[in-house]
């Protein structure tokens, strides 16, 4: 009798499920302070992979129970119009409005497999602005800075409380005065009106918490980060990070997601952007949490720039790859990845092991050095937007992947990640300098990478890649593994002068086995740049280093892997204190 209700019925129940999703997120994250707390840092990072898994588990049953209670009625277009009517509807006053339309949009496209988007049935476009919810009380407090100033740090820290020690307050606020002095008031009088504006919500990543501002000051805003740590001696300000360039590489899209307990979310997003002008407002809702939503949101800016310009897609620049075709678009700022249908020797990789690879460092710790990548299924390009060389490529390289019709280019499985310059490319015209900046931290990062059990496999230069800020970012995965899955060894002494002159190895050689020694043969071609490694960082020839480093984690050793400078560390600036 009441048939004619089942397509809000289904709205509730997807809507049900969104809420249940929505509760289990916020749970998860109201665990991180609880485990900064208590020191749990093996907890802390459980908790992240948990809450990557949350959300797609959500839409996985979601999507299973709407199926079979619509039946017959699944796949008809004029039921899921109304279901779609009506979810709007109940989620129009929603606070998390945005975040609620994207999980729709998971279930209707898993609920219609082979789907790429349908503008008339899916939330494909915003239905309002981002900004539309306003929190009745701010998410921020106020704090005017008046002298002594030392007496506004201790108010602060009143709202920020803990159910842990602080080592020494009173000495990291006068840390965070002599800081502030120092870098931005430079001996002068406070101006007036001078303002900081934190925001209540900490947040948490491995063994870190972050406490989040900005500073107003005259006609300009400074980003104000104040990271904690706690130590075996209790809490800590490890820094005071004022500029830029240290805030925007915390809030890397290189990074591991933030565990940080927001009420509306987009007002949270508005926030950063405050302080980090040039980030997507996609990145911002990855670096709290809300990928699935991040990544809608990169979908829309992706519709919006191809309506505003007129370039074509072009092979992107650099080594062609192995396992990868890899294209971009000249004025947008991300690279589209096509996982080949063949690869050439010595490549030994399965396509099911690539894309496992690209799981893999989805949910590890990226610590920076590894660019996130966004999946999408049977993306939609317009066929005049491609160079006739690059469409010949991907017809060429994963035709099982690619259709071409008269108006599109649909390709079946698809990565889009930031865009960088290709390492080798830069190094070519790069200065001295240049050179040794960016080969220090090449160094840098496969030790960072290392710190977190992970081995690139493939170290060559092309493989990295140089962000905005002169980072080192690996990117290239088929090889990358697990640190303690390898076998390091030394090369054998050779047992006479057969052994010496063969033109192939003397010594059995397993398929994880890794020899330092050979490093500097391949690693870097040009003679300067490789002694610059060579100077800087040498131990990774030697075997030691790594096998060392395996043991330490093997033992279950977290490495202290900090995601802003070392020198901003007030313990490089002022010593310990003592």
């Amino acid at each position: 009798m009441f048939e004619k209700l089942l397509p809000y019925d289904a709205a509730h129940l997807i809507l049900m499920g969104y809420q249940s999703y929505y509760h289990q997120y916020k749970r998860i994250t109201k665990r991180a302070q609880i485990r900064f707390e208590h020191r749990d840092w093996r907890g802390q990072q459980a908790d992240a992979r948990e809450r990557l898994m949350l959300y797609r588990n959500q839409v996985g049953q979601m999507t299973e129970k709407v199926k079979r209670f619509l039946g017959e009625r699944a796949q008809d277009r004029d039921t899921w119009r109304e279901i779609k009517q009506y979810y709007l509807e109940e989620v129009s006053n929603f606070s998390t409005r945005n975040i609620a339309e994207t999980f729709y949009n998971s279930v209707f496209r898993h609920s219609h497999k082979g789907l790429s988007v349908d503008r008339d049935l899916m939330f494909v476009l915003a239905t309002g602005t981002y900004r539309e919810f306003r929190s009745t009380v701010p998410i921020y407090q106020t704090f005017f800075l008046v002298e002594p100033i030392e007496h506004l740090f201790r108010q602060i820290f009143t709202y920020y409380t803990f159910d842990a020690p602080w080592q020494d307050l009173d000495r990291d606020i006068q840390y965070i005065c002599k800081t502030l002095d120092r870098d931005l008031l430079k001996g002068k009088p406070l101006p007036r009106q001078a303002r900081l504006e934190m925001l209540k919500s900490i947040f948490y990543r491995n063994k870190g918490a972050y406490i989040v501002g900005r500073l107003q000051m005259e006609d300009r805003t400074y980003p104000f980060i104040l990271p904690l740590l706690h130590g075996e001696d209790g809490i800590c300000v490890d820094a005071v990070l004022l500029n830029y360039n240290d805030v925007s590489s915390i809030f890397s899209y290189n990074r591991s997601y933030f565990l940080v307990d927001v009420d509306i979310v987009s007002e949270t997003v508005d926030f950063l952007k405050s302080i980090l002008p040039t980030k997507s407002l996609g990145e911002l809702y990855n670096s709290i949490g809300f990928e699935k939503h991040g990544k809608t949101v990169l979908y829309r800016d992706y519709l919006r720039h191809m309506d505003r310009t007129l370039d074509k897609f072009v092979v992107a620049p650099g080594i062609r790859g192995m396992v990868m075709a890899v294209f971009t678009l000249p004025s947008y700022g991300m690279v589209f990845k096509v996982i080949k249908d063949r690869f050439p020797a010595p490549k030994q990789v399965t396509e099911k092991e690539v894309r496992q690879k690209y799981e893999m460092v989805f949910f590890h710790d990226r610590v920076g050095r590894m660019a996130d990548s966004h999946m999408f299924e049977n993306f939609v390009f317009e066929r005049q937007r491609f160079s006739e060389e690059l469409l010949a490529e991907l017809l060429e390289d994963a035709p099982s992947k690619v259709k071409v019709t008269d108006e599109e280019v649909i390709i079946s499985h698809l990565y889009i990640e930031k865009k960088m310059l290709p390492l080798n490319l830069f190094l070519e015209d790069a200065s001295p300098e240049e050179a040794e900046e960016v080969i220090k931290d090449y160094g840098k990062a496969i030790k960072q990478l290392a710190a977190v059990n992970i081995f690139p496999g493939d170290m060559l230069l092309k493989n990295f890649g140089l962000t905005r800020l002169k980072r080192v970012v690996f990117y290239d995965y088929d090889e990358i593994g697990p640190l303690t899955d390898y076998n390091f060894r030394r090369i054998p002494e050779p047992r006479d002068y057969y052994d010496e002159l063969s033109s192939e190895p003397f010594y059995s050689v397993g398929p994880n086995d890794i020899f330092p020694e050979e490093f500097p043969r391949f690693l870097i071609g040009r003679k300067d740049i490789r002694e610059i490694f060579q100077r800087t960082h040498g131990d990774l020839y030697d075997v030691g280093f790594w096998i060392d480093t395996q043991k330490r984690l093997r033992a279950g050793e977290l490495f202290d892997v900090f995601p802003y400078r070392q020198r901003l560390r007030f313990i490089y600036q002022y010593g310990s204190g003592e």
